[in-house]
């Protein structure tokens, strides 16, 4: 990623926190839609699904804004910011210290792939447990519009959501779906540091390939494309978890999903979630590596 003898704890930390608040405000729309479709569902066994209100990218996309205006696809925007503040520049910024808690900070060479898929899931893992109240009303928000028409929201924003669910269920509620939301954004971190860092590096191999916008698009799309294959299932529970209090808890999450649902339930939204994460990883990555030369 960057090299941290040239940049501090403190300029990756800005540098990738500026990156991903850009692309959160870019890519939101795409997350909300996801979370809906991820969200439909859960008829008990017997019971009839329906038909689903919610279908593919462009459906989605358009039944919201028919249905809740335009601007509901921006919904949980702000607890996405605050949480790509903290959690976007943690996981970078905490990356290269970790790295080199492993290999040692006078190490010299290539570090292997082991060390950096375990360095970002140590700091992947860090930075969403600072950063799980963030994510939890985001979620909250995003979910908002699936209630049945006339029924009262209970937030009326960002700020309210954070004092209500404290309110109503404690402190220690901020943190609902923090097992599966440490896995989900330990293991996607892993998959997009390493897997941005090796696609660039074998892109560079190729004759004719510097490191410009191109190689950046491509390893950011790249990234966002393992992540989503690895993290999908864990995604699936974290949304579903914070989305609403049916389940105990993550295996009771599971267990309930894959027995009502199936396997491909955990893959809901898997188009979506390739969309957001890619067009994201690829806005991020641009941003970042523009700052990380030009700017800091």
């Amino acid at each position: 990623m960057a090299d941290p003898a040239v940049l501090s704890f403190g300029g990756i930390f800005i540098c990738s926190a500026f990156a991903a608040c850009f692309a959160e405000l870019c890519t939101i729309p795409l997350d909300t839609a996801k979370v809906r479709i991820q969200l439909q569902k859960r008829a008990p066994s017997g019971e009839s699904v329906g038909v689903s209100k919610y279908k593919g990218l462009f459906g989605t996309l358009a039944t919201i804004a028919k249905e809740e205006g335009l601007i509901a696809l921006w919904k949980g925007i702000i607890p996405g910011l605050h949480r790509q503040c903290l959690y976007g520049g943690l996981r970078i910024g905490l990356y290269e210290p970790v790295k080199a808690f492993f290999v040692g900070s006078n190490y010299v060479g290539d570090v292997s792939l082991f060390s950096k898929i375990l360095a970002a899931l140590i700091s992947g893992a860090i930075a969403i447990s600072v950063a799980n109240p963030t994510d939890l009303v985001k979620v909250r928000l995003q979910a908002e519009g699936k209630l049945p028409a006339g029924v009262p929201r209970r937030y009326t924003g960002a700020l309210n959501a954070y004092y209500t669910i404290v309110k109503e269920e404690g402190v220690l509620s901020l943190w609902t779906g923090l097992g599966p939301n440490i896995a989900r954004n330990a293991i996607i971190n892993a998959a997009e540091l390493a897997s941005y860092d090796h696609v660039k590096q074998t892109i560079l191999t190729i004759p004719g390939f510097t490191d410009n916008v191109v190689t950046h698009i491509l390893a950011g799309l790249g990234a966002g494309f393992f992540a989503v294959c690895i993290g999908s299932p864990v995604d699936v529970i974290k949304s579903r978890m914070m989305g609403d209090s049916v389940y105990k808890g993550t295996i009771d999450c599971f267990i309930k999903t894959l027995k009502i649902e199936g396997f491909f339930a955990f893959y809901k939204g898997f188009f979506l979630n390739f969309c957001r994460l890619g067009s994201w990883n690829v806005i991020m990555f641009l941003i970042f590596e523009h700052m990380k030369k030009n700017i800091i």
